[in-house]
């Protein structure tokens, strides 16, 4: 025995690769039961990631630099409405350019292809002003000009690639909504959300007349642009002092926030997809503990003949660690791998902005490596009590 573990020791591979290696089968299960807690924590991280850019995709293409919101706004589609007249308030401020209006409102209409019913958000703007940072609508403005016309996402959740085609010949399609009858005639790219399936783009008059009911005075969102020069920040202050607090102030960037602020803590949808990043990491940790412990038993006479032979504590757990180092590396390949193809059919299913990025990557390899020492620091405790006199 002790001639077997000074030949080891003589040799440049490490001890822990060696223990690992030798039953295969249980390195196998280590490496699958690693790879799928990776798996696992990739996906919600991606899921995460993605609702994240998704609905906030909307607040970040406004061409703006301040947004004026009602205060019991929470997000995107539950934005509340305020008097239009802050608008004309707001231009008497020095260094507004402009003050322009949106629409916003989720509605149901007949899918053009296929002719049933399903959710859509609908956005109502000013078309002689550029409401958003997207070329493709600067360039069809005169189109939603005329009357019930519309421009549709080509990215929305849902069939639409015949009646995609059509638009893209220069024809028209005609569907309803809230029973009347609308006309397709330019496509933009934006793309689905949690919150949305897709998005229509229309004139501020087209907008009234799908809601009979609603007054053109109330309005879901009002963008100011600045004159050159002028500090957003300190506009912002003038504007927080002169405008009655019916109507909440935001730069164009915390208007962003307040929806990501939204999806991370108020809705249950960011809470799920942390918990799962959670419990996979859990699902890890008891994974490796388990192949670790059970190492550690199988090979608890060969550590007791170390300790016999006056090796410490501290170079038995090194051996410890470094398998669960080994462990962590490998298991990471498989486990980075997999969510690739993953990603890419969840892209293609529902058009969420969902990719692998190098900073997810890292902190799931982070992850990985506090997931599989924790697991080694718990399979030890046994270990250090290990007594060679109790072994033979």
């Amino acid at each position: 025995m002790i001639g077997f573990i000074q030949q080891q020791l003589q040799r440049r591979t490490p001890l822990g690769w060696l223990q690992l290696n030798h039953q295969k089968s249980r390195l196998l299960v280590a490496l699958s039961g690693i790879a799928f807690a990776d798996v696992l924590m990739f996906m919600q991280l991606g899921f995460q990631n993605a609702l994240y850019d998704s609905n906030t995709r909307l607040n970040r293409v406004l061409q703006t630099d301040i947004v004026l919101v009602s205060p019991k706004a929470r997000n995107m589609q539950s934005l509340s409405t305020f008097s239009r007249r802050r608008l004309y308030q707001a231009s008497a401020i020095s260094g507004v350019k402009s003050a322009e209006a949106l629409y916003v409102s989720l509605i149901t209409w007949k899918n053009p292809q296929t002719r049933r019913e399903s959710s859509i958000q609908v956005l109502g703007v000013n078309p002689e002003q550029p409401a958003f940072e997207l070329p493709e609508v600067d360039q069809q403005l005169d189109k939603i000009k005329l009357p019930d016309t519309f421009l549709l996402d080509k990215d929305s959740k849902g069939e639409y690639q015949e009646a995609i085609a059509k638009i893209e010949q220069d024809k028209t399609v005609t569907t309803e909504v809230e029973n009347r009858t609308i006309t397709i005639s330019g496509l933009f790219k934006l793309g689905t959300s949690f919150g949305a399936d897709g998005n229509l783009i229309t004139s501020e008059q087209n907008f009234l007349r799908l809601f009979p009911a609603r007054k053109a005075a109330s309005i879901n969102l009002g963008f100011i642009s600045l004159e050159p020069g002028y500090d957003p920040q300190q506009v912002v202050t003038a504007l927080k002092a002169y405008l009655p607090n019916d109507v909440k102030v935001l730069t164009h960037q915390e208007f962003i926030q307040l929806e990501e602020n939204y999806w991370q803590t108020e809705s249950p949808i960011g809470f799920i997809f942390g918990l799962g990043v959670s419990m996979g990491f859990i699902v890890g940790i008891i994974i490796v503990y388990q192949v670790l412990s059970t190492d550690v038993n199988a090979h608890l006479k060969e550590y007791a003949t170390f300790k016999a032979m006056g090796y410490r504590n501290l170079y038995l757990l090194g051996v410890i660690f470094e398998e669960a180092l080994i462990l962590a590396f490998l298991g990471f390949i498989p486990g980075t791998i997999v969510p690739l193809g993953l990603y890419f059919l969840t892209r293609t299913a529902t058009n969420l902005p969902i990719y692998m990025t190098l900073t997810r990557a890292f902190v799931v390899l982070i992850l990985t490596i506090i997931m599989c020492v924790l697991s080694g620091a718990i399979a030890t405790r046994k270990l250090q009590a290990a007594d060679p006199a109790d072994m033979f």
